[in-house]
């Protein structure tokens, strides 16, 4: 089979690597699309203490090829999303029973499991109530996802911050009530003027970034809740801690690292999608064979007009893994 491995910063290569050996509670997925995900950017650029070479992707989903012989739950040419800590970036997975869902009824895209249940996760961590205010600062991928989540929580506003006109137009496709400038505006005027002087209720962070964090502060009301959705990569950041005690900020770290909580997402988000509650496929806009993998991370990097999301697939020439001629 085809596997995509980092050797170096910005350089991935294809390799061919023999199918891995089953295990008693082992799943063979052959992989239909992985998602390039912001942290697999940042380790492609370099932000990384990880050793290489290293096999990239965690958002994957495809048919199961094969199982295990304790295997009782998937049978092959079943369809399924899967939790992977690596690997997705290749014709075939190995993973185990546990970490693969059914997808039947989700839609076509059912790899955005993944991303969704960090969402769906981080929206039930900070429990926005019915009538709050709420603000998201950055309008990326993840960032649109939320608010979708977000909004199916029957908010009275959705403020959407971000620096680039096209994701704020998305986002206010997506049916944002307000959208700001973050570069232009005065971010805390602003929310104060949607919210009567009071401030968000909710706020989001979804850059990453140490302007991120600030501007989620200035929207925030005191003893609101202020949640870090945004995976900060590499070096340090610098908050005003003494004005967040002062405003008694409820600090949510929006990232989860346990399986059990990762999978109840995935469902919660499969089962969203499948419902028609969640409807993904506007966001995933740029679709590539393995062989362009590089272009596909230099895209997500790059992020050029259009651009919301990369999707890989891997078995785009559509053969089976074990046929290498």
């Amino acid at each position: 089979m085809r596997r995509a491995v980092l050797v170096d910063a910005r350089r991935i290569d294809v390799v061919e690597q023999p199918l891995p050996a089953l295990g008693a509670s082992d799943v063979l997925v052959q992989v239909a699309e992985c998602g390039i995900c912001t942290s697999d950017v940042g380790v492609w650029l370099g932000k990384t203490d990880q050793p290489l070479p290293l096999a990239l992707g965690h958002e994957a989903a495809g048919v199961v090829l094969d199982v295990g012989k304790g295997v009782t739950k998937v049978t092959p040419g079943s369809p399924v999303a899967c939790w992977v800590e690596g690997g997705g970036f290749s014709e075939a997975v190995l993973t185990q029973e546990r970490f693969c869902l059914p997808v039947d009824g989700a839609g076509p895209h059912p790899a955005v499991a993944e991303p969704l249940s960090c969402v769906v996760n981080a929206v039930g961590l900070a429990a926005p109530q019915l009538g709050d205010d709420v603000v998201i600062v950055g309008a990326g991928f993840m960032g649109n996802l939320l608010q979708l989540a977000v909004q199916l929580r029957g908010p009275r506003t959705v403020t959407v911050v971000d620096i680039r006109r096209e994701a704020l137009d998305r986002a206010a496709s997506l049916g944002a009530t307000h959208t700001v400038d973050g570069s232009a505006e005065n971010l805390g005027e602003t929310i104060a003027g949607i919210t009567g002087g009071r401030g968000a209720d909710v706020t989001f962070e979804v850059t990453g970034t140490n302007e991120g964090l600030g501007l989620a502060e200035t929207a925030t009301r005191m003893s609101g809740k202020l949640a870090i959705v945004g995976y900060h990569q590499g070096g340090t950041r610098a908050i005003r801690l003494g004005h967040w005690n002062w405003m008694a900020f409820d600090i949510v770290n929006a990232h989860f690292r346990e399986s059990a909580t990762i999978l109840a997402g995935m469902r919660t988000g499969l089962r969203l999608m499948s419902a028609g509650k969640l409807d993904v496929t506007p966001l995933l806009t740029h679709f590539y064979p393995l062989e362009a993998i590089d272009e596909a991370f230099q895209a997500a990097a790059t992020k050029p007009t259009g651009f919301v999301k990369a999707v890989i697939r891997p078995n785009g020439r559509q053969a089976h893994p074990r046929d290498t001629t």
